[in-house]
């Protein structure tokens, strides 16, 4: 029997199922805090095997938006929603107006947006039924795709993480593997190509890889992640699904540095340490890709940007204070960014309680 909610005791506020038989939506909304704010995080539209394998999903994604926004600086709690099915077929007007009621009746608890599965316009359709949305159109008084800004918060992390390693954040020449070039990866290789770095691809969707091909035609192409990881890198950037690094493939990493964009890139908790015991520096992926956020948090104050932009180059600092944190605390770098997001959490949360609205 599959555990609930309550034995897992992961610590989240509330967890609400979503189920409307008309248009066949199945969705899971997961709040983990609102001591900052209200719980904001991106909506994944996937075609999980179980209802478990999407609740295990919600549960570990909307923790990580809290440690996200936390360490981003952003006064927002963390949430995170996942629709079960396949969107290229399941995926109509209809079924995002039921999810965007959903979401309207939770009163501004949770604020949704973009992630896997869902686009600029579809949230402009779940805004037809909500007032909680975030990652719009810029017709529809949006901030647009936040990709652009994400790509850009993981390259500032890579260049944070190079001067920790190499004494400076240069890129040129560096051996760059990216694994996963969708909507993110697809943007990191342009900043990558352009400081200079030896770039190598992967992607499990040929179109993506052919896209990319066309722009940047000096790019590398390995077969698959697990060739990808036993290439001669000095960087590994997952930027697809999570759970890449494990009790398998770290053993194969060959690259001294793991900066991506995909969330939770770490299987486990004690994945951190086996990176730390091979020498290899792990740039927290929640402190990285914090770029969406940031810009998607400032389209709620209209948008701009440029100063969306700013707040995203100090990923750049914070990076390298988190490293600064980790060898003062002789600690991995993912245990000293938790702990960084949980003091903030405690020490401003204590002025908040739980939100209510």
């Amino acid at each position: 029997m599959t555990e609930g909610v309550f034995a897992r005791g992961t610590g989240h506020e509330q967890v609400v199922y979503c189920h409307d038989q008309a248009s066949g939506l199945q969705a899971i909304i997961g709040i983990y805090s609102t001591a900052l704010g209200p719980a904001l995080g991106g909506t994944r539209f996937h075609p999980y095997a179980t209802e478990a394998d999407a609740l295990d999903d919600v549960l570990a994604l909307s923790k990580g938006m809290a440690y996200k926004n936390a360490l981003a600086g952003l006064d927002l709690g963390g949430g995170k929603a996942v629709i079960i099915g396949d969107p290229k077929t399941l995926k109509s007007e209809a079924l995002l107006r039921a999810y965007g009621r959903f979401v309207q009746s939770l009163g501004g608890r949770y604020i949704t947006a973009c992630d896997v599965g869902t686009y600029v316009q579809d949230m402009d359709v779940v805004a037809r039924e909500c007032r909680y949305v975030t990652g719009r159109s810029p017709e529809d008084g949006g901030a647009g795709d936040s990709s652009v800004l994400t790509a850009f918060g993981v390259f500032q992390g890579m260049r944070a993480s190079a001067e920790h390693v190499w004494g400076s954040p240069d890129l040129a020449g560096k051996r760059v593997g990216v694994a996963g070039v969708g909507k993110v990866g697809h943007i990191l290789v342009g900043h990558l190509v352009e400081a200079g770095a030896q770039v190598t691809i992967t992607d499990v969707y040929a179109p993506a890889i052919s896209r990319t091909l066309e722009i940047y035609p000096s790019v590398q192409v390995a077969s698959d992640v697990d060739t990808l990881l036993r290439a001669e890198l000095d960087v590994f950037a997952p930027c697809a699904l999570g759970g890449v690094l494990n009790d398998e493939t770290v053993p194969m990493l060959g690259a001294r540095i793991v900066c991506g964009a995909a969330n939770n890139q770490l299987a486990h908790a004690g994945i951190d340490k086996q990176l730390a015991d091979r020498g290899v520096l792990y740039a927290p992926d929640y402190l990285v890709n914090a770029g969406g956020v940031i810009q998607v948090d400032d389209e709620r104050h209209g948008f701009d940007f440029e100063r969306a932009k700013r707040k995203t180059t100090a990923i750049f600092d914070t990076t390298k204070a988190v490293f600064a944190l980790a060898e003062t605390d002789g600690v991995p770098p993912a245990t000293a960014a938790d702990r960084l997001a949980e003091r903030r959490m405690a020490e401003v949360g204590r002025l908040r309680s739980i939100l209510t609205v």
